[in-house]
């Protein structure tokens, strides 16, 4: 049985590789042109923070126009719309639900409920089946209850976390190790593993930083997060790398799954590997090792 087989649909959503996702302010097209040569795994065409209020309409056309565009090649193509109760959020929800993205973003989402009026307004205007919701979590309320908005919807596969929203929201000073934040990331994480949906870590705000990206990036890892938001196409090649498998880490899940499946056949229900215990979940960790690693082999061509 292959590696992918072996994972419900559903599941082997989240071995999508989404090591690098890349936010784009919509109404800068220059951007929106170089982006098609980078080797990102997912864009985040920016209608919101990034867009300047008389720069609404333009962006949104922009953004709508690249998705339908085809012309971006293996990179999951996501909108971030206004906010809800904004005055563009309306218009941005149709336009986006009819371009068809990959996912619509939707920043400070705050409960089920809301997530609820979202899939309803995607679905009455249009989105594809394909298209789904991703929930921005920058909130407290947000954290407090990242478990019941991750299960609201099928449609909802991924929170993105809005690190810089988040620790304004808690009163709290950027420190290295991000140790403010930490319950916040964690308690998210926990909603969204229990859903069975991604989740993306926050942003590195210092461009130049580039060995403060890559230890952002380890702890990220370390902590489960399938990849990083990023806001410079500079931050690309760290994020792809830090949150790929390594080659030891593919050996070693080739290792445990063969050392399993010879006890398995001597009809033992425990293996050893490298001195080590194996287990079913042992298993299952090492065959998700091998699937992200076959999809981003698949992706990078």
């Amino acid at each position: 049985m292959s590696v992918q087989s072996q994972a419900s649909p559903a599941a082997y959503d989240t071995f999508r590789p989404r090591r690098s996702v890349l936010y784009l302010p919509s109404s800068n097209e220059r951007a929106l042109e170089k982006a098609k040569t980078l080797p990102v795994d997912a864009l985040i065409l920016d209608l919101e923070d990034a867009v300047a209020p008389d720069a609404k309409e333009a962006a949104r056309e922009n953004a709508c126009a690249a998705v339908q565009s085809g012309e971006y090649g293996r990179s999951e193509l996501t909108i971030r719309v206004n906010g809800i109760g904004s005055q563009w959020h309306d218009a941005d929800m149709v336009a986006a639900s009819a371009a068809g993205p990959d996912a619509i973003v939707v920043p400070k989402v705050n409960s089920a409920d809301e997530v609820r009026q979202l899939v309803a307004a995607m679905e009455a205007a249009g989105a594809p089946e394909k298209t789904k919701l991703w929930a921005m979590i920058e909130t407290p309320v947000a954290v407090l209850h990242a478990e019941e908005i991750a299960r609201a919807s099928e449609r909802l596969t991924a929170f993105v976390m809005g690190t810089n929203d988040l620790n304004k929201e808690l009163g709290a000073e950027l420190v290295p190790g991000r140790q403010p934040l930490l319950t916040g990331l964690s308690l998210a994480l926990l909603g969204a593993r229990a859903a069975g949906i991604a989740v993306l870590d926050g942003v590195w705000m210092d461009v130049k930083d580039v060995d403060g990206l890559r230890g952002e990036c380890v702890q990220g890892r370390q902590m489960g997060f399938d990849g990083k938001t990023l806001i410079h196409p500079g931050q690309v090649e760290t994020a792809n790398e830090v949150f790929a498998p390594s080659p030891e880490q593919v050996e070693e899940a080739r290792g445990i799954i063969a050392a399993f499946e010879e006890a398995v056949a001597q009809g033992k229900g425990v293996a050893t590997y490298q001195g080590k215990l194996v287990e079913n979940l042992h298993v299952d960790t090492a065959r998700k090792v091998l699937a992200t690693a076959e999809a981003i082999d698949a992706l990078d061509g």
